[in-house]
């Protein structure tokens, strides 16, 4: 978060390298609310981002920003806030990412409630793209997370949840659990 995309300013790439010095193997997917997505492009890969999602309404230079990424070796996300519909992403957009990723909340700060809303869009963009990694973030917690995987997520973010839980390691079990139990409902 810079501050300007959103109001909020959050861990940048000094952040970043130090997490990737200590923790050498991590895999850091990393979330960018900037307005100039770009512009963080070689930093965020050269602290270790393997994967760097950047914001629809963050640029008009979507394809240029996928390359810039693409060039620096990170896997390509692109992310919707609540009020964008899914229909901006084209299918030659849709195509050119590695993820799709729907804020299920207004980006920009933490421990906002869960908009059911936005599981339309996930539905849209799994029927267009089956085979899409798309990732829900915003709200999502052991209560949700199932309604996520019965849209056609299968990649989920649980801040608040689980660093707001009195037993972290539980909760994460029991989101799990909540996918489970619905993607084994759905093959039955």
């Amino acid at each position: 978060m810079d501050g300007h995309f959103v109001p909020n300013i959050t861990m940048g790439p000094p952040i970043l390298t130090w997490v990737k010095k200590n923790v050498p193997q991590i895999f850091m997917d990393c979330h960018m609310m900037v307005s100039d997505p770009a512009k963080w492009v070689p930093d965020v890969a050269k602290a270790g981002g393997k994967s760097y999602t950047f914001h629809y309404e963050a640029t008009t230079e979507h394809e240029k920003v996928i390359s810039l990424i693409k060039e620096h070796g990170m896997l390509v996300g692109l992310a919707i806030s609540p009020a964008t519909p899914s229909s901006v992403i084209t299918e030659s957009l849709g195509n050119s990412v590695d993820m799709l990723l729907v804020m299920t909340v207004v980006p920009g700060a933490g421990g906002q409630k869960f908009m059911p809303e936005c599981l339309e869009k996930v539905a849209d963009l799994r029927k267009r793209f089956p085979g899409k990694n798309i990732q829900v973030d915003g709200g999502v917690g052991k209560g949700n997370a199932c309604q996520c995987a019965k849209a056609g997520s299968n990649v989920v973010v649980a801040g608040t949840a689980i660093f707001g839980a009195e037993d972290p390691k539980s909760e994460i079990t029991a989101i799990r659990a909540s996918i489970n139990d619905e993607l084994s409902a759905n093959k039955q």
